[in-house]
């Protein structure tokens, strides 16, 4: 296992407990996404396609793209 993937594990693991033992609530679990979200600079295909005046079959094929709670977003952090 790679130091990252142990790290990820260990936050996920830290996460869970925290919000299982009444320490983290929903509006806690919506920052980190937030905070997750603007590290990855995440937008939905269209906002992406529409912000760099591409189309949407262009940002498909040349961009990450990821699914996450059945919406696909670009990751756009490099």
């Amino acid at each position: 296992m790679t130091q990252t993937q142990a790290n990820t594990d260990k936050l996920c693991n830290f996460i869970c407990q925290k919000f299982e033992d009444g320490e983290l609530d929903n509006d806690s679990l919506v920052q980190i996404i937030e905070l997750c979200g603007g590290y990855l600079n995440l937008e939905t295909i269209p906002n992406y396609a529409k912000k760099n005046n591409l189309s949407y079959n262009g940002v498909k094929k040349h961009r990450k793209i990821c699914t996450i709670f059945k919406v696909k977003f670009v990751i756009d952090n490099e």
